[in-house]
């Protein structure tokens, strides 16, 4: 396969840009976002986070490199230069509905907007997963009229078949840790939030590469040019790759990045 050369480039953020367990960014990190931006190609985030829970670390790695394109809540919420380009909120019924169902079956359940996390109550479930992220969250339900972008539920991969049956058919589920779940919009995606980033600056799918580990990168990693995925990935990602990179924790944007004749050794 030939080289790419991609115009643009979107990286999820945890265990592909940030080593979360030890909540930090890799020197090789930094130095790969800095010649990439040297040599003109544009960087942008694609992350299942919201704006407001992002890592202060991650904050400043796009100041540095000059990020300007922030695609968040799995493309649900999307930024540029700092003013909202493009949002596809839930509808507040479906969103009412979910949090009826959670609470009948007594799990906890939260409803991500655009500066606060929201959670019904806490358990050792929630605990568990929130924590793994070191994400911040507030205790109670958003104030009425505002909008909801995703919502999350807490619960083990043993009732996963239970949940979905009472899960409204416009959302579907995304697990992301051993008990944590995404509730998404049935069309939404990063690839949705991508294709606004993009349209804002004039590029199409074929002009961008992504790099990502997680469920939640499938459709971006069919829907772009490049697929670039991690060697500590899901194996269904793994599965989508153009190229499978080593793994967050041995250099892998940096090393993926040379192999591929993006930057220079």
């Amino acid at each position: 396969m030939q080289n790419p050369q991609p115009k643009i480039i979107f990286f999820d953020i945890d265990d592909t840009l940030y080593i979360k367990d030890e909540r930090r960014i890799a020197d090789s990190t930094r130095a790969a976002l800095q010649a990439l931006k040297q040599q003109g190609i544009i960087t942008a985030i694609a992350t299942g986070r919201s704006h407001s829970v992002l890592p202060e670390v991650i904050k400043q790695l796009m100041a540095d490199a000059g990020m300007e394109m922030l695609v968040s809540i799995n493309g649900q919420f999307v930024r540029y230069r700092g003013e909202p380009l493009a949002t596809f909120p839930l509808g507040s019924e479906e969103v009412a509905e979910t949090g009826r169902q959670m609470t009948t079956l007594d799990i906890a359940y939260a409803c991500v907007s655009d500066s606060k996390i929201y959670v019904s109550h806490e358990t050792d479930a929630l605990k568990a997963a929130m924590g793994n992220l070191g994400i911040a969250y507030t205790l109670g339900l958003p104030a009425a009229g505002e909008s909801v972008y995703q919502m999350l539920a807490f619960y083990p991969p043993e009732r996963d078949a239970e949940i979905e049956t009472v899960l409204p058919a416009s959302l579907k589920p995304i697990r992301w840790h051993e008990y944590g779940v995404d509730f998404l919009a049935a069309e939404g995606s990063k690839a949705r939030g991508i294709q606004a980033a993009l349209n804002q600056l004039g590029l199409t799918m074929q002009d961008a590469m992504a790099f990502g580990d997680g469920l939640n990168d499938r459709e971006m990693m069919q829907a772009v040019g490049f697929a670039v995925v991690m060697e500590n990935g899901h194996p269904e990602l793994k599965a989508l790759a153009d190229h499978i990179c080593p793994s967050v924790t041995e250099d892998g944007i940096y090393q993926g990045l040379k192999t591929l004749g993006v930057i220079d050794a």
